[in-house]
């Protein structure tokens, strides 16, 4: 009997969790379209949004797995109506995962004041990958659609002592990338604390 109702409870909760997701992917998804938008001190192909809240949302409610589901259901969207050949779409997954995971895995480990901790280590590793995959995969795609040297001299344009790739993303791209996962962790927090009792059978409070 105590069988039947635990396996109960476990669909009852893989269900929930598979909506939630869902949710969270179709909202991530909205906001990456529709409420994205370049800053005047970085380039204008590098472009804030607020899409990464529900993914880290997602992950620290039920773990990085369903993180990274909403971040591949975001970009996968994003392709269809992609200006860069799906390339800026590969990097937001390649980014928003950086954030999440290590997020998700430290939040099911610790206690709500430890998710701090959590939101830190994402957005530091989403930062330092940022830098990795720009300079080794991304931006070398990118030259399908923009020539390297005009890359560059977006940036030079705005900064002109930067004139290498590699000066540009640590000048630019890694403060932003940076701040960029701290909001998502700021706002998602608040929302985390209220959502966090629901997954109790998912992770259970600790004192």
């Amino acid at each position: 009997m105590n069988n039947t109702n635990t396996a109960k409870q476990k669909s009852l909760f893989d269900v929930r969790k598979l909506v939630f997701t869902a949710l969270l992917a179709a909202l991530s998804a909205v906001l990456l379209k529709f409420l994205s938008f370049p800053l005047p001190f970085i380039p204008a192909f590098i472009t804030f949004d607020f899409s990464d809240a529900p993914a880290f949302l997602a992950s620290l409610t039920m773990g990085p797995v369903s993180g990274v589901a909403v971040c591949f259901v975001k970009n996968l969207i994003g392709c269809f109506s992609s200006g860069t050949g799906c390339v800026g779409e590969l990097s937001n997954f390649i980014l928003s995962s950086c954030l999440v995971i290590p997020a998700g895995f430290i939040a099911k480990k610790t206690s709500y004041k430890g998710v701090i901790i959590a939101c830190l280590a994402g957005a530091v590793a989403m930062a330092l990958m940022g830098v990795v995959s720009n300079y080794f995969i991304v931006y070398p795609l990118y030259t399908a659609v923009m020539p390297m040297e005009a890359i560059i001299g977006m940036y030079s344009a705005i900064l002109p002592g930067a004139d290498t790739l590699i000066e540009c993303l640590l000048i630019f791209n890694l403060p932003f990338t940076f701040a960029k996962g701290l909001i998502a962790a700021i706002i998602s927090i608040p929302m985390y604390k209220r959502l966090r009792p629901i997954f109790n059978s998912y992770y259970s409070e600790k004192k």
